[in-house]
């Protein structure tokens, strides 16, 4: 690593590992999925419920506890560089992607990260928010996984079968293509909608055939009970994380979304050299084994840019897909809410 690595990271990530994990206590599984499963139709949390005007120079970002987000806060780079500029960083953690969207469109913070559904299922309800931003294609880590002793071998053979997924997010795009890549329709299977919680406990005791999962929930799924990978997204999707604003703020405020994007792109140069490092660092925060995240962050995305035609387009093809689905309400047009940071 670089001297300026090394100052970046001189007090975080590594240096604390140690003292966090001394003191962090082990999350289960189940409230792993509490704090993090992307549920529809989920209630904003109390301290987030009030539209509050963010004192002057101010930057509210929504994070969750898995991903680049989370290792920048650590390193307090970011608070760093924009207070020299007189701007102030508030981070507020919440449970998911459909929460941190809707503090974002009530007011209550300015940014954040999510995958590819919650923005879109955002903004057909009305949300006023802008991509920023994306991480690189991870398609490996979404599957869809059978017990390990399952007689199935191939997604064909899902046909009359029960799959557990959580609806609307990313893994039912996953569900979509990959049926339709074996020569099924969406309707040969049936689909049951369960939190990652739920859907692993109906996953192991044999109620579902099939469960269609992300990481860590899958690696976690893996490592834990031996579940094993019918299909990836490899070949299939791209599973993108974007980075959102709230539209007002990236209208008057592009010079600190810059900073925000060559921060984070900064944290992803060190993630993708130091895997084991960032592993350990994520496995402190939400409570599961080294070894679990480990494989769940080798399937990572490191490498934040702003949104290309490409990037454009598949997340429209998402969106196209969830109308005709019925799991939004309307068409939406994902150009509309596209802002251009220039790195």
């Amino acid at each position: 690593m670089s001297d300026d690595k090394k100052k970046l990271f001189s007090s975080n990530p590594g240096d604390k590992v140690k003292h966090q994990q001394r003191d962090a206590k082990r999350l289960t599984l189940s409230r792993l999925s509490a704090l993090s499963a992307m549920a529809l139709g989920v209630v904003l949390p109390k301290a987030f419920a009030q539209n509050k005007a963010p004192a002057p120079g101010t930057l509210r970002i929504g994070f969750q506890k898995y991903g680049t987000l989370t290792l920048l806060k650590g390193t307090g780079a970011l608070d760093k560089r924009l207070a020299a500029l007189g701007v102030d960083v508030k981070w507020a953690e919440f449970p998911a992607g459909p929460q941190l969207l809707e503090g974002l469109n009530v007011g209550s913070i300015d940014f954040g990260t999510t995958g590819e559904a919650p923005p879109i299922f955002a903004q057909a309800a009305g949300a006023d928010l802008l991509y920023v931003g994306n991480e690189p294609p991870a398609p490996g880590g979404e599957a869809i996984v059978v017990p390990k002793n399952s007689p199935l071998k191939s997604i064909a053979e899902l046909k009359g079968k029960k799959v557990a997924l959580n609806k609307g997010s990313n893994v039912h795009y996953l569900l979509v293509k990959l049926l339709e890549k074996a020569g099924l329709n969406y309707k040969d299977v049936e689909t049951v909608f369960l939190p990652p919680a739920d859907a692993r406990a109906a996953f192991e005791r044999g109620s579902v055939d099939a469960w269609a999962i992300w990481d860590p929930f899958l690696a976690a799924a893996e490592k834990q009970i031996g579940a094993r990978i019918l299909a990836d997204g490899k070949g299939v999707v791209s599973n993108h994380q974007f980075y959102l604003a709230a539209r007002p703020y990236a209208q008057k405020n592009p010079e600190v979304l810059r900073i925000v994007l060559e921060e984070l792109a900064k944290i992803d140069e060190w993630g993708a050299k130091n895997l084991k490092e960032v592993s350990s660092i994520l496995s402190t925060q939400i409570g599961l084994d080294n070894s679990i995240v480990e494989l769940s962050t080798a399937r990572f995305g490191f490498g934040v840019k702003p949104l290309t035609e490409q990037v454009i387009r598949e997340q429209q093809n998402i969106a196209d897909t969830f109308a005709d689905l019925k799991l939004i309400p309307k068409r939406i047009n994902i150009r509309d809410a596209v802002f251009t940071v220039k790195l």
